[in-house]
């Protein structure tokens, strides 16, 4: 199946239908397509929720250019959102969007303009624009941001693609919608970009960092743990209990 978005790129998805009224937008990292994030969409499925893979753009079957900052990240889950209310079994406020890496920046993002998000879950997110990394402040932290602006001006002139809200605006403009993200726990600049986020709002946003886990590894790493954590918050997010 098929939608486009506002600017008129064609985005290919699949449909797990729900069974509890609830469903999740699934949004994969840079230079992965939906078949990434089957794992965590079975899992949703087994209780009862529904799930969209998409491949965002410029990825596997859609449509556009690809940017792997992520940066047309507003328009692609809008429109994964607005296809997903349309489908038959979801109620209306039943929504979330849960992404991996740039798809868990993507959601953050585009969770503070879209009141349609009820909540959203993130795995593995640091920022994705100068914005978004408030640390460190030491002489390696300033050469390091120097040359992130030229990094971030760069691919925005080169793409064209608009710069988003950045993650901690976008967080407290969500709130009181709930976030949770998960961080690595070997992967250093995780859990002190998640505490970083989470200090924009603490009260509606969790943390977990998953020890001995890579990069968007949490599921493959502590397999119950991540079941319990996010179906615990989805059912919590959207009031479902089935």
């Amino acid at each position: 199946m098929a939608f486009r978005t506002a600017d008129g790129v064609r985005l290919s998805a699949w449909l797990i239908p729900a069974r509890n009224g609830a469903a999740v937008v699934l949004l994969p990292g840079a230079g992965c397509t939906r078949t990434a994030v089957m794992p965590q969409a079975a899992v949703l499925a087994r209780h009862g929720y529904g799930a969209l893979l998409v491949d965002t753009r410029g990825h596997g079957r859609s449509a556009g250019h690809a940017m792997d900052f992520g940066w047309w990240g507003d328009q692609d889950p809008a429109a994964a959102v607005w296809f997903l209310a349309r489908q038959p079994g979801i109620q209306a406020g039943q929504i979330a969007v849960l992404g991996e890496s740039m798809g868990a920046e993507q959601a953050l993002a585009a969770m503070g303009s879209d009141p349609r998000i009820r909540a959203v879950v993130a795995e593995g997110a640091t920022g994705q624009q100068l914005a978004d990394h408030g640390w460190p402040h030491d002489i390696t932290g300033i050469i390091d941001r120097g040359m992130e602006w030229v990094q971030y001006t760069t691919a925005g002139l080169l793409s064209g693609a608009p710069r988003p809200m950045s993650i901690r605006d976008a967080i407290r403009a969500a709130a009181p919608r709930p976030v949770l993200i998960i961080a690595g726990g070997v992967v250093a600049s995780e859990p002190v970009a998640a505490r970083w986020f989470q200090a924009a709002s603490p009260a509606t946003v969790q943390v977990w960092v998953v020890p001995h886990a890579g990069h968007t590894q949490a599921l493959t790493t502590a397999a119950r743990a991540w079941e319990a954590h996010v179906i615990g918050f989805l059912n919590a997010a959207l009031e479902t209990h089935r």
